[in-house]
């Protein structure tokens, strides 16, 4: 057990754009079929392990966060979800109303994970066109509108980007003033909306002086946004994990991981992976050998990139591209190195998610000190009486006036 008296957000994912025991396979050999049911499974075994919360991904590759999420509610008791706000997709006072809902009903649970996109391929389907600062400046428009109306103003707002007139919602959400904001960025604009906005600033998981210097960034952009000590900004990372008894079995089970894994595959997922305009995402491809030119077998040569940092993951997957490889302690150790870095918040993931959540709280969280949450009071809980009046009051407001 660490000895520091600091507890650590010990999260784990909802695989919703699939899973199983084999990356980048053609047979799908291995592969779990993603129905409710297993869903269901994986964040029930994260809720009872004792998980700080799971991370459900976002994008048209995988079954739309919002409605897993909802429908995950009744099946856990005290599992946090950390879902997706899209600006530019969604409206702020939508998006006001629909995290105000969530959180009520699920009595407080809701996390937010503010995503702006970073493939342009995929954001032009959704009818979104606008390049990479554009959609940095609707997402600071998109937090200045959300975040007053959840904290219960009604909101006037003419933007660049973004218009509102008597934005407001009419049912508060359960945590004050809102439920926490989580976002990663690593574009020197992205910076300044971390610093100005959210609570959680994420990277993906690089090698601790590459997050060192991110965090750095991180910190100077909140001093010269003035924030002060009672909203300090904190830090979150995304990282798989391959955890074993033994270091040589976590090898055996990286090498297993991408054993299926061919040339093929490999040229057509770099060449998807490049087009994406994330700064963060760039770095995530450098990490596991840029372009792939160098052929599959020269890239798993080269992918242990930081001691126990594997980037084997990233040869096909966007978004986080690395593992922590090795045995519990040295997993452990890994961890507790970030941690030094500042960092509290850990976004775990592993292949396949279900079997891996057992691995990881049976290995891990015995020599971590992992903050496990409470079951909420249902009592402590205002649900509100009696129906809206004229759509705009609450009964015990209109009475008063």
């Amino acid at each position: 057990m660490s000895t520091s008296s600091s507890a650590l957000d010990l999260f784990w994912f909802i695989p919703t754009h699939g899973d199983g025991r084999y990356l980048g396979g053609g047979s799908g050999a291995g592969g779990r079929r993603i129905d409710h049911a297993y869903l269901t499974q994986v964040a029930q075994a994260a809720d009872a392990l004792g998980f700080g919360g799971v991370l459900l991904p976002t994008g048209r590759s995988c079954e739309d966060a919002w409605v897993v999420a909802s429908s995950l509610i009744a099946a856990t008791r005290r599992l946090r979800f950390l879902v997706a706000l899209r600006p530019g997709l969604v409206p702020p006072s939508l998006g006001a109303r629909m995290a105000a809902t969530f959180d009520r009903l699920s009595q407080g649970r809701l996390l937010l994970n503010i995503v702006t996109g970073g493939d342009p391929v995929e954001m032009a389907g959704d009818g979104l066109f606008h390049a990479h600062d554009t959609r940095y400046e609707i997402t600071d428009e998109f937090l200045d509108v959300w975040r007053r109306e959840m904290a219960g103003e009604t909101v006037d707002y003419a933007g660049k980007h973004i218009e509102v007139r008597g934005g407001k919602i009419v049912f508060p959400p359960s945590q004050k003033p809102y439920p926490a904001l989580y976002f990663g960025g690593s574009s020197p604009t992205a910076l300044e909306i971390a610093a100005k906005h959210v609570d959680v600033y994420l990277t993906w998981g690089e090698p601790p002086a590459q997050v060192a210097e991110k965090i750095a960034l991180a910190r100077a952009a909140a001093a010269k946004q003035g924030r002060k000590s009672d909203r300090p900004l904190r830090f979150g990372i995304r990282l798989h994990v391959i955890v074993r008894e033994t270091e040589a079995e976590a090898w055996a089970a990286a090498d297993a991981l991408l054993s299926r894994l061919d040339e093929a595959t490999l040229a057509k997922a770099r060449e998807t992976l490049s087009r994406l305009d994330s700064a963060g995402q760039k770095r995530q491809l450098e990490l596991s050998g840029g372009n792939g030119k160098n052929g599959l077998s020269k890239a798993r040569a080269d992918l242990e990139i930081s001691p126990n940092l594997w980037a084997g993951v990233g040869l096909v997957r966007a978004g986080a591209g690395t593992a922590l490889v090795g045995s519990a302690r040295q997993v452990a150790d890994r961890i507790e190195e970030y941690r030094a870095l500042g960092i509290d918040t850990f976004i775990l993931s592993g292949y396949p998610h279900l079997d891996e959540a057992y691995r990881v709280a049976e290995l891990l969280f015995p020599l971590l000190p992992v903050r496990r949450p409470a079951i909420p009071d249902p009592d402590a809980q205002d649900p509100g009486a009696g129906e809206i009046v004229a759509h705009e009051f609450r009964p015990e407001a209109a009475a008063a006036r």
